[in-house]
């Protein structure tokens, strides 16, 4: 499917405009066709730029699965959630009813949030915009973002270009963090929760030690580090957040909490000093919380997924200690 479709948009040419009326961009549609926790939560950035630029539009974001509700609950520009199924094979009416649907629908900016998704180019390709972003790799901004290559980042960046080559302002702010935007309330009772955990006023880190695959590191690993943490912070807690799979790999030795709700989940985060992570969905939700995260990287890229923002960092245990860990750690949490 990549190899048929990565020519898809090759041809599009950017519109020629009134560089002296302003752009009037009122719906906009971002395709990100990926049902993972962490791949709903790193569109968040490009999400936010949008009702940055266009403050009066509003957004329908064509996804997969079911994790997009809970993570843009709090989104007010957020218009209409379209999903597909997670498993087309299962529902293939409602797949094809989707894809379909979409040909009804007028905007006037489609972005495709995935440079590697031959689904979202597709889409990307048979909707109504008069705006399209397909999101190819641009060399040209490449040269300019050392973090281009950041799956979070290089749709801004693109988005940013895309506006330039209509008569836009260069665009030199920050690039927008992730975030569920957690309210008041949520964080309330986030900590409510989590002082049941604790029952004490001491600060708290919070460690998560599952991953997928060859991303989660072995019992023994976890164990050690765990260690190394309560010789090094006897002032802190050490709590555990368990994994829809309830299993452990430090064999439960720390107080844990476990939760269904990804927003009462990030909640429970937010009130931590830290979180502790390898690379995983979690560890981006947690970066989502507004939380200092540390991701551990062995397999996967750290320039294209590390935690970045509010002190978050990647260590890239292949290349590093545990001491300096210990020294990247304590950076965060003085």
């Amino acid at each position: 499917m990549h190899a048929i479709t990565k020519n898809v948009g090759g041809s599009y040419k950017i519109p020629e405009v009134d560089s002296t009326k302003k752009l009037d961009i009122k719906k906009v549609l971002i395709v990100r066709p990926n049902h993972r926790l962490g791949n709903q939560l790193l569109l968040t950035p490009i999400v936010q730029e949008v009702i940055n630029t266009f403050p009066k539009c509003k957004i329908d974001l064509f996804v997969k699965g079911g994790v997009a509700n809970p993570v843009f609950e709090n989104y007010e520009h957020i218009d209409k959630i379209i999903q597909l199924p997670k498993k087309p094979f299962n529902n293939l009416l409602s797949y094809i009813g989707k894809w379909i649907s979409l040909k009804g629908r007028r905007y006037d900016m489609v972005i495709n949030g995935d440079k590697d998704s031959s689904s979202g180019r597709l889409l990307t390709q048979i909707s109504k915009a008069n705006f399209k972003v397909f999101g190819s790799v641009n060399e040209e901004i490449q040269q300019q973002y050392s973090d281009y290559q950041h799956i979070s980042k290089y749709p801004v960046y693109n988005l940013r270009h895309y506006l330039e080559k209509l008569g836009f302002e260069k665009n030199t702010s920050q690039i927008p963090v992730l975030s569920i935007k957690l309210n008041s309330e949520e964080i309330s009772e986030g900590k409510k929760i989590l002082d049941g955990i604790i029952k004490n006023d001491k600060k708290t880190i919070c460690i998560y030690t599952n991953a997928t695959g060859e991303k989660c590191y072995s019992e023994i690993w976890w164990e050690t580090f765990y260690e190394r943490l309560k010789k090094e912070y006897p002032n802190f807690n050490i709590i555990e957040m368990l994994p829809i799979e309830n299993i452990s790999k430090i064999n439960f030795k720390a107080p844990n909490f476990y939760s269904k709700d990804i927003r009462e989940m990030g909640a429970i985060i937010k009130n931590t000093s830290i979180f502790i992570a390898a690379d995983n969905g979690v560890m981006h939700l947690a970066s989502a919380s507004l939380t200092p995260t540390v991701g551990f990287f062995s397999v996967t890229k750290p320039e294209v997924y590390a935690p970045y923002g509010n002190g978050s960092l990647a260590l890239n245990t292949n290349e590093s200690t545990i001491d300096d860990w210990i020294k990247e750690i304590n950076n965060i949490l003085t």
